[in-house]
């Protein structure tokens, strides 16, 4: 069994998104501890991108930020090895297929899985053209998480079928980034899910009040915050750790 479906068996999971290297690859790690301390059960590290098809304008700038910091995969991988002499929380990389692809699937996998990480997330890879990655990271016993969509509908079974780790609901149309108000009906998407299997379902896109976080997890396994905590990152830049720690409890508090 991999470490990402046990993290959902101690109840509600809290799965927070962070950009590395943004605003230094030193704070991401120390965030990493922090967020773990603060109830987080599941890390997502995204690796910047110059062109993140699926974010809105906040990780957008996280990416640009992280980027001109000088942040590479390479140095991404350093620092998980770090993390790992510390920690042994579940963590899944999110970033787009032309990242893995240009460093080749094969290597990037590889290495992957031997500086300790559990899974993947591509938000621009359709599921139907997910073989070509998600083949070569079950050879190295990753999970490649899959996406549902409001859209996704009869699509739904299908893809949760194959599904490993989680799967991400993602709650609302468009690219990431904080909602008002989320209308999508959660609870049908995750009940077509549970139909065909018994994979956690988390839901993502839009959260950022402990009152949203609530809502969902209601009606999911999970909850993942990603734009809320990089705008803290943005805001308060070397000194945001603290801040970030705080509302990670705050939301781990809501949904417990």
């Amino acid at each position: 069994m991999s470490n990402i479906k046990e993290a959902f068996e101690k109840g509600k999971a809290f799965i927070p998104f962070i950009t590395c290297g943004d605003p230094s690859l030193d704070v991401t790690e120390q965030l990493v501890y922090a967020m773990e301390k603060s109830g987080a059960d599941v890390i997502e590290l995204g690796i910047p991108f110059s062109d993140p098809t699926a974010e809105g304008p906040v990780i957008q700038e996280a990416n640009i930020r992280a980027l001109s910091g000088g942040v590479t995969t390479d140095k991404i991988f350093d620092m998980v090895v770090k993390i790992r002499k510390n920690t042994k929380i579940p963590m899944v990389f999110m970033t787009y297929a032309n990242v893995v692809f240009s460093y080749g699937i094969d290597r990037f996998m590889k290495k992957a899985k031997e500086v300790g990480m559990n899974g993947l997330i591509l938000p621009d890879v359709p599921f139907e053209e997910k073989e070509e990655f998600a083949t070569v990271a079950r050879n190295y016993d990753l999970d490649f998480i899959s996406l549902i969509a409001p859209t996704s509908h009869e699509r739904i079974k299908t893809i949760a079928k194959d599904a490993e780790g989680f799967v991400y609901c993602v709650s609302s149309l468009g690219v990431t980034g904080v909602r008002s108000e989320i209308t999508t009906d959660i609870g049908a998407m995750v009940s077509l899910v549970k139909e065909v299997s018994d994979i956690p379902a988390a839901v993502g896109f839009g959260i950022s009040t402990p009152e949203q976080a609530r809502n969902m997890a209601e009606k999911s396994d999970g909850v993942i915050v990603g734009s809320a905590i990089v705008k803290l990152c943005a805001q308060y830049g070397k000194d945001c750790v603290p801040y970030v720690a705080d509302y990670v409890a705050s939301m781990k508090n809501a949904i417990r």
